[in-house]
């Protein structure tokens, strides 16, 4: 079976290296970067199977960085997760105007609920 590659797009050092710790040692291969901008060349270029992608970040924030996504033909489908420390409507609503897989509030998801929901997405 080939391993899936999931790429983390956080700004948070701390947050961005604990989830891609748990994420290598449930199995997948990780790639991470620090910002929006960073996340969607990475993205485009090595093509992971799930991208998890944090709203709040400089030089391209999430909601930016998912429209960019969805503008290329392979990111109009690419499977993306949102994550976020927002629980406020409109972000969720913003989040939604594109196809997402999932929309994670950090501060109420363990390391543990992200590795299933991660495992949920790639079914």
């Amino acid at each position: 079976m080939e391993t899936k590659k999931i790429l983390i797009v956080e700004d948070e050092t701390d947050i961005r290296e604990a989830m891609a710790e748990a994420i290598i040692d449930a199995g997948f291969i990780t790639l991470t970067a620090k910002n929006g901008q960073v996340g969607l060349q990475i993205a485009l270029k090595e093509r992971p199977d799930l991208i998890l992608l944090d709203l709040m970040m400089p030089v391209l924030n999430g909601h930016e960085t998912l429209k960019k996504l969805r503008e290329d033909a392979w990111g109009k489908n690419a499977k993306v997760i949102v994550l976020t420390a927002m629980d406020d409507v409109t972000n969720i609503a913003t989040a939604h105007q594109n196809p997402i897989e999932d929309y994670i509030i950090k501060a109420h998801t363990s390391l543990e609920e992200l590795i299933k929901k991660i495992r949920l997405a790639l079914i």
